[in-house]
């Protein structure tokens, strides 16, 4: 199996940090996100990686050098015109995942010890096209679900944003955990061009393929979303 690293984002919530460097290579413990990342799925014998990249794009291909990519072969997919979100940052790295097997995503700034085998194997019990991970923990955008676990939805519990792709009684909140499996054929039905989030294609193709939903409540995780999380992140992740 192949897998991206979602790296290219300015990181704005981040910040001094992110003023001189990208978040991606911020460290944990003395070791980056990004390496943390590589090394997580190498634990599970992936070891064909892209990251792609934009801000502070020369330092993320330097680190990846001078490490020999953490004893992974670790791509480029460079944005340096301009950062395409994660659905179109998947879209720019379809020559590096494109095959007949299933291919696998993460955030740069997600930490987690999720079973991907178990994962895996989850999407491929449900015959998913998408299946990605969540918990029960609080956040206020939710993706929300039926009984079966099957994407339905989406909604912003500040804004009272909601948007439904299959029109439900009694839908259930989950929290993203930005760890996801596709199959390859999702190249193909994703209709969007330039710049776009991976949300948008989910939503987009809930109503005619499955996108089904594991909880791995419990596991550890940890967003690395602004500089207080590294705290966090040094308690459960050495």
């Amino acid at each position: 199996m192949k897998a991206i690293i979602f790296a290219a984002g300015l990181g704005t919530r981040f910040k001094p940090w992110t003023e001189h460097h990208p978040k991606a290579l911020a460290p944990v413990n003395g070791k980056s996100l990004l390496q943390r990342n590589v090394e997580y799925f190498r634990q599970y014998g992936i070891t064909d990686v892209v990251v792609n990249v934009h801000h502070f794009a020369d330092q993320i291909e330097d680190a990846v050098a001078a490490a020999d990519g953490w004893g992974s072969t670790v791509h480029i997919s460079d944005e340096r015109g301009e950062v395409l979100e994660t659905g179109g940052g998947l879209m720019k790295a379809r020559p590096f995942l494109d095959g007949d097997t299933p291919f696998l995503s993460i955030n740069a700034d997600i930490l987690t010890d999720l079973d991907l085998n178990k994962l895996v194997r989850f999407h491929r019990e449900q015959q998913a096209l998408i299946s990605f991970a969540v918990t029960n923990r609080k956040t206020s955008r939710y993706f929300l679900f039926d009984e079966e676990n099957r994407l339905c939805g989406w909604e912003n519990t500040i804004t009272g944003e909601r948007r439904i792709s299959i029109d439900k009684p009694h839908l259930v909140q989950r929290a993203y955990s930005c760890v996801v499996v596709y199959e390859p054929a999702v190249f193909d039905l994703i209709s969007r061009q330039g710049k776009f989030s991976l949300v948008d294609v989910y939503l987009d193709l809930a109503a005619g393929h499955r996108i089904m939903a594991m909880d791995h409540s419990g596991d550890r995780f940890v967003d690395v979303g602004k500089p207080e999380s590294i705290i966090v992140a040094e308690k459960l992740f050495q």
